[in-house]
């Protein structure tokens, strides 16, 4: 039982039971000399010393456990995440010795071997660069290929998920919502149609022509699907009236083949931290306080199997429909005359709704963010009843409570740089928060946190943190 109890909590019992049986023993002690001296005048003698040298033996005690607390315990654990850190997140710092010089050769010990995992990790992650150039050249030259077809290509799942998005079909998805790795495709275009091909391709295993809608109504396609061999995935190819981007233009080839084999239909605290699709986001405001003050940027990037992906972004200016004190403009850089002409609240909340829809949503500091969104949650039209993650919990259960955990001293912890130019705006803040929350997934899973429900146990332990920020 008391192995689920972190270490400081277990020397906190131990010492509490120390004091528990000390003063168990100065009683009985002092009732037995009582009773050897038969002189019922001595009882308030008694009396008074046994409460004398209780207090003195719980302060002693507590004396000596805040001492122990302070230069063993805090620096085992410390050490603990700073290896975990290196070990599971890339970290290649130097351990902090500086915290732990009590623990004798430990905190030399820890060095060293910290010393020889960066060295293996130096030498492995330069058998990966190499590999990974390699694929970067294929890449390169089936973009290349790509680019001199005059079609829209989509890799979907047997789940009806995108797998694979090429520039042009970004550009198709981008007139419904951006376009996302792993959104179900019915979030772009109609469902029936789609269904009524894929289960006639399913029979007749060969290629299937259809006119197809988009989700809006304001779009109409003429596409493919085609069938993959024997996988019951598919091409969807559009190559009838749709918009060709010019050969010369840049165009991104945005793919994660594992995703043919995640699965999806699983509850959120069922799933594996590695199948899951978490939205980053962070706020610009005009104040502090979410039940008065307005939102007037609102950054975002998605987070999936453990990597940000490239390109799936959301940076919008929002007019907050008030004047923004110059002390805000001071800190984030938004002035009146920036969110002039920007959507407001209402059409930018349901944007971000679209780009975090079946994801699970990230911040640091969540509550104060989503206070603004579920404010304006009626005049969106949405219910924000996503499952949330909180950065400043995950860095609470990894790194302990009494730690600082703000978004700065979190970066430090994990190797994550915040250009300076990019620090107090919405989308550089949120790119920061998706590195750290990429570092600590491993960490976490690595402590046995396998699944989503796992981690949101853990979590709930810590949730005064988020009571004493707000």
């Amino acid at each position: 039982m008391l192995t689920h109890l972190s270490l400081r909590l277990r020397i906190f019992l131990f010492f509490c039971l120390l004091a528990v049986g000390g003063v168990a023993v100065t009683s009985g002690a002092l009732v037995i000399g009582y009773r050897r001296a038969a002189n019922p005048e001595m009882m308030d003698a008694f009396v008074f010393s046994g409460l004398l040298s209780g207090f003195a033996l719980v302060a002693m005690i507590v004396g000596v456990w805040l001492l122990f607390d302070e230069n063993v315990a805090k620096p085992v654990q410390r050490l603990a995440a700073q290896m975990r850190a290196r070990a599971h997140a890339g970290v290649s710092d130097d351990i902090d010795l500086t915290a732990a010089r009590y623990l004798g050769d430990l905190a030399p010990a820890v060095q060293a071997v910290s010393g020889q995992l960066s060295d293996n990790t130096m030498h492995t992650a330069a058998t990966v660069a190499t590999e990974t150039a390699r694929l970067s050249a294929e890449k390169d030259r089936l973009t290349t290929l790509l680019t001199e077809i005059p079609m829209a290509i989509i890799l979907v799942s047997p789940a009806h998920r995108i797998v694979l998005y090429d520039g042009q079909a970004a550009g198709i998805l981008s007139q419904v919502a951006p376009p996302r790795l792993h959104a179900s495709l019915f979030d772009y275009l109609q469902r029936d149609a789609i269904e009524a091909a894929y289960r006639k391709l399913a029979k007749t295993g060969h290629e299937v022509r259809c006119t197809v809608d988009s989700v809006d109504g304001a779009q109409s396609y003429e596409v493919r699907l085609k069938p993959l061999g024997d996988v019951a995935s598919y091409m969807l190819i559009l190559d009838d009236g749709v918009p060709l981007i010019a050969p010369e233009a840049p165009r991104p080839l945005v793919y994660d083949f594992d995703l043919l084999e995640t699965p999806g239909d699983a509850a959120f605290e069922d799933r594996d931290l590695s199948d899951l699709c978490f939205v980053v986001f962070d706020t610009e405001t005009t104040g502090l306080l979410p039940h008065k003050d307005e939102v007037v940027q609102i950054g975002a990037v998605r987070v999936l199997r453990g990597r940000i992906i490239a390109g799936e972004v959301l940076d919008m200016l929002v007019d907050p429909g008030i004047p923004i004190p110059s002390a805000s403009s001071r800190v984030h850089k938004i002035t009146d005359h920036m969110v002039a002409g920007a959507p407001k609240i209402a059409e930018a909340g349901r944007a971000f709704h679209h780009f975090a829809r079946d994801a699970v949503i990230v911040a640091h500091n969540a509550p104060f963010d989503m206070a603004f969104l579920h404010r304006h949650a009626q005049a969106m039209g949405v219910a924000w009843d996503h499952p949330i993650l909180d950065t400043v919990l995950l860095s609470a259960v990894l790194f302990g409570a009494s730690d600082t955990h703000t978004l700065d001293k979190l970066c430090d912890r994990l190797g994550v740089v915040i250009p300076d130019a990019l620090r107090h705006t919405a989308l550089g803040d949120a790119q920061a928060t998706a590195e750290v929350l990429c570092r600590m997934l491993p960490m976490l899973q690595a402590r046995g946190m396998r699944t989503f429900g796992d981690v949101i146990a853990q979590t709930r332990r810590h949730g005064r943190l988020l009571e004493d920020l707000n």
